[in-house]
């Protein structure tokens, strides 16, 4: 016989709301409690109803699993709402930011069979959804279908972010700062349409490394068709010396887990998109003209986590062999690199304190264009966790400082500080 024991509280609670069906079981049998109909359902009918209900965590989304075992849907949600205050070196308010933004819809699971694995990501605020620079509307973030024939390897057809350096890989809800760093913001390649793949070697303990890799068309996400472009082509390499990060910390900033022996990532990705018409390759505006060009992306990660302590650095930059379209014109693509460095302590998984460092060195023949040689962001950030990165708070203070090129006064980026303030709630 089953137990009542055996049936978790949330779904009892759950089932109880639902009361009519019980109430017509009891008014057949009057002396007997919920518990006692439960143990003695020879039919385990109310077993069985129990066990088709959805199952609800905060920060695992809400998972429906029916009989069959044919189909899995998990959803969830998310919303961050931003406060950002910008100052001059005068402390002078010059801009204020408050809205929603980011708020997601996000729908994962697998059909026919557990080999079969989708992923759906939605976006609706302005930052999300922002109308692309060929008019085609950008509401879709995520839309693949994955063959995941052993957990060493899989490949993957549609859209979704494209495997290259640490920062763009992780989640924008998984950050020990507000936003990521103003390197990955100039550099990463978001996301893009076509295959992806990955293996990986799989071992339980010590050394370990997988290779991820991509063929996409090049213009980023949702663009449709591109007549004049050619493709996209990315691979990732990821050594890990000491063995795995605990629960996914890889990915995740911060060391939440509290990793008991030091862990390390190495790790390097190279792009080159041929023939590209975005400036920023998959991102940025329409080459003028027509014109396209050839864009190479290299990016280099490292990452250590200890007992709290976590450490990472990035270094990425961009190439072009032609970056300007005349004088006439005022577009260019920005070619240089780029070095972030940050590191964090976490205080019994409740308070975080975290630095970074963000530096841009853009190349010297469109520094009149950028109007500076070097573009350095220092930021102090503290976050409470409430329900990990599921539910948090975090405010952080930046200061960025440019080594300016000669420009008419008034003109080019300015020296400023940014306070930021934001809410996270995520299901």
């Amino acid at each position: 016989m089953k137990k009542i024991a055996s049936v978790p509280l949330l779904t009892l609670l759950i089932l109880i709301g639902s009361l009519g069906t019980v109430r017509e079981t009891c008014a057949r049998q009057r002396s007997k409690p919920l518990a006692t109909l439960i143990e003695t359902d020879s039919t385990e009918e109310l077993l069985a109803r129990l066990r088709n209900m959805p199952n609800i965590e905060v920060g695992k989304g809400i998972t429906f699993r029916p009989k069959n075992d044919r189909f899995e849907l998990t959803m969830r949600f998310r919303m961050q709402n931003l406060l950002a205050l910008s100052f001059d070196d005068d402390f002078s308010l010059t801009e204020t930011d408050a809205r929603v933004k980011r708020l997601r819809l996000r729908f994962d699971g697998f059909v026919y069979s557990p080999k079969i694995v989708y992923s759906i990501q939605l976006g609706f605020t302005g930052y999300d959804a922002e109308v692309l620079p060929n008019g085609n509307v950008n509401i879709v973030r995520d839309a693949i279908i994955y063959y995941v024939p052993s957990p060493k390897w899989n490949i993957g057809f549609g859209q979704t972010k494209i495997k290259a350096n640490r920062a763009r890989i992780n989640s924008s809800s998984a950050l020990q700062f507000v936003d990521r760093s103003i390197v990955n913001s100039e550099f990463n390649l978001d996301r893009d349409f076509g295959f992806f793949g990955e293996y990986n070697l799989d071992r339980p303990q010590g050394f370990d490394l997988a290779f991820k890799g991509s063929v996409t068309l090049g213009e980023g996400r949702n663009w449709g068709s591109s007549p004049g472009g050619g493709l996209a082509y990315t691979g990732r390499l990821e050594l890990y010396p000491l063995g795995h990060f605990s629960a996914k910390g890889d990915v995740i900033e911060g060391d939440f887990a509290g990793e008991e022996r030091p862990r390390m990532l190495v790790a390097g990705a190279y792009a080159f998109n041929h023939k590209a018409s975005r400036l920023s390759g998959q991102r940025g505006a329409i080459m003028p003209d027509g014109q396209t060009r050839n864009i190479g992306s290299y990016f280099v990660d490292f990452i250590f986590k200890y007992r709290g302590f976590a450490f990472y650095t990035d270094f990425m930059g961009r190439t072009c062999p032609d970056p300007h379209f005349g004088s006439a014109s005022s577009d260019f693509v920005y070619t240089g690199c780029g070095l972030n460095v940050q590191t964090s302590y976490l205080f019994n998984k409740k308070w975080e304190i975290a630095l970074r460092n963000s530096t841009l060195f853009p190349e010297k023949k469109i520094q009149p264009l950028t109007a500076y040689r070097r573009h350095n962001q220092s930021t102090l950030g503290i976050t409470r966790y409430i329900i990990g990165h599921s539910l948090k708070v975090q405010a952080d203070c930046s200061y960025n400082c440019y080594d300016r090129v000669a420009v008419p006064a008034g003109k080019g980026p300015g020296n400023g500080w940014e306070f930021r303030f934001q809410v996270e709630l995520g299901l």
